[in-house]
């Protein structure tokens, strides 16, 4: 396996471009606020126009376009992923449920004996 090494280079334009993705962020919220009593449509406006500028800010950055790269190699991932057959699902759903009520089971066979033992041999209290 080769290792790879990455390597991440914060410029200031790239800090200046998240710190404008959070002013933006944040008026957008305050807009939303503000602009109660203009009505409901101008409120929503503000705060998806001010959020999708946010974004392009934020994908515009470096480490915007990493997240991005992140989720294209998730998705190709996600997509080698053999999923199981509806039978093979359901079976294995069966013997997880059959798995947890046996240990319920167990649990409370063990509770109860222990009870048993402590309360009404050792200490000799009757309930």
């Amino acid at each position: 396996m080769a290792s790879s090494q990455v390597e991440t280079v914060s410029t200031n334009a790239d800090k200046a471009k998240l710190g404008l993705a959070v002013v933006l962020v944040l008026a957008s919220l305050v807009s939303f606020y503000l602009l109660a009593k203009q009505g409901q449509a101008a409120q929503w406006g503000a705060l998806i126009v001010g959020l999708a500028a946010a974004v392009v800010v934020f994908m515009s950055s470096e480490l915007g376009r990493q997240f991005l790269a992140f989720g294209r190699d998730s998705w190709r991932e996600v997509k080698k992923v053999v999923w199981p057959a509806r039978k093979e699902a359901m079976q294995m759903t069966a013997y997880v449920f059959g798995f947890v009520v046996v240990m319920a089971l167990f649990l409370w066979f063990t509770d109860k004996t222990l009870e048993w033992v402590f309360y009404d041999l050792i200490l000799g209290w009757k309930r």
